[in-house]
């Protein structure tokens, strides 16, 4: 397989073999969606999912891979039982498993989407096997994307984003000079709250959170949304993704979520990736790049899609992302910190035993406390995250 600038070709045709971490989760699904509508160009050869066997099941009895993993032993007894005595993958479990299925030999592109910090060691391992990766797990770019890129430089790995802002974004940028970029704008739909007064936050509930006016998404990322951390995150992640100072990131929030993102340049232009609110078209493009994937779906339709409005971020009623940005600036294992202790305060929001605006008490208590490391080795990131979820609990249980 010949290597370029924008990805791997081939002299000749071959059907390109995946790993699909986080299989049973909206990116997972998504992804195997395009493959089972493209089978005459991709082959998945193994799959790892959270805990959610019984879809899991339903996936190996139609892609077949040749490994799986899943969260626990329980759990792979679980698919074992159901899968029965007949000849299937091999099945294993935990942070090892994980690691093993990321790096399987037979895979030329790893999708990583597994929900939240558990991305982060599968998603090393991908990059140290050499593999490229179509990125949906933003979480482990946030934790330690100076040591990923690095690795990914170092091992001939590529990262093409999967969100579809920084899909967007990696659009825009294809065909110009690096150095001449002035900025680039991330755009946020909003969330469900954009609208609501911010005396009213106190109040909402989870399932309120939990309907997202323009996309689909697991709980935690919509949750995330909710609160505007997950555009917070998204600044971390592009900052390592395109090489760009936190000064030349900026949010836009954009309702419609027609306009993914864009890039501005030095001579005033603005480049826009546009298109209608759904993952499936970033996945197809990290799966296909450099080509692009034909698609069934009707296209965007300017004349019909309504007005398309743009508003600034409200870091007052959104403090997570400024929460975000400093951490980001201050670098070393405090972004570890914000993602870790997010994780845990969204976890007690979506559990009923803080309310909405104690997420971001939740994440100030850790980030206050922090005693910034360098990062040299991604244990140092581990000893970060379980040091601040430690301190997550233990305000929340102070605050119940």
């Amino acid at each position: 397989m010949k290597k370029t600038e924008f990805g791997s070709q081939n002299s000749e045709f071959r059907i390109k073999k995946l790993t699909v971490l986080g299989s049973t989760g909206s990116i997972g699904v998504n992804t195997l969606n395009i493959i089972r509508n493209n089978s005459d160009k991709y082959n998945v050869v193994a799959l790892a999912a959270g805990r959610n066997v019984d879809l899991l099941h339903k996936q190996i009895m139609e892609f077949k891979p040749q490994l799986v993993a899943v969260e626990n032993e329980n759990l792979a007894e679980k698919l074992q039982d159901l899968l029965g005595s007949a000849s299937g993958p091999e099945i294993l479990y935990g942070s090892d498993g994980y690691r093993r299925v990321a790096a399987a030999n037979e895979a030329d592109m790893v999708v990583s989407a597994l929900a939240g910090a558990a991305g982060l060691l599968p998603s090393l391992a991908a990059i140290e096997a050499g593999k490229d990766i179509a990125l949906a797990n933003k979480e482990a770019m946030v934790m330690a994307g100076e040591l990923l890129t690095k690795r990914a430089q170092v091992r001939g790995s590529r990262i093409l984003p999967v969100d579809s802002e920084h899909s967007a974004i990696f659009q825009c940028l294809l065909g110009h000079r690096r150095q001449d970029i002035r900025r680039i704008i991330l755009t946020a739909s909003g969330g469900p709250f954009f609208h609501l007064p911010a005396e009213e936050l106190r109040n909402v509930t989870p399932a309120q959170a939990f309907i997202h006016p323009n996309w689909i998404m697991g709980e935690k990322i919509t949750i995330d949304s909710a609160s505007m951390m997950n555009k917070g995150l998204e600044v971390i992640e592009a900052k390592w993704l395109f090489d760009v100072e936190f000064d030349n990131i900026d949010i836009l929030v954009h309702p419609q979520s027609i306009v993914h993102s864009l890039v501005e340049y030095i001579d005033g232009s603005l480049i826009a990736q546009l298109g209608m609110p759904d993952m499936k078209l970033p996945i197809a493009y990290a799966l296909s790049f450099p080509e692009r994937m034909p698609s069934m779906d009707l296209p965007l339709n300017l004349l019909t899609v309504g007005p398309l409005e743009f508003f600034p971020p409200d870091f007052d009623k959104f403090p997570n992302m400024k929460l975000a940005y400093e951490a980001g600036r201050q670098g070393g294992t405090m972004p570890a910190v914000l993602n870790a202790a997010n994780e845990v305060a969204v976890q007690a929001f979506i559990e009923k035993r803080i309310r909405f605006p104690q997420i971001t008490d939740v994440i100030e208590a850790a980030l206050s406390r922090h005693s910034i490391d360098k990062i040299v080795t991604v244990e140092d990131v581990l000893r970060a995250d379980i040091w601040a979820r430690e301190i997550g609990r233990e305000f929340i249980n102070k605050m119940i």
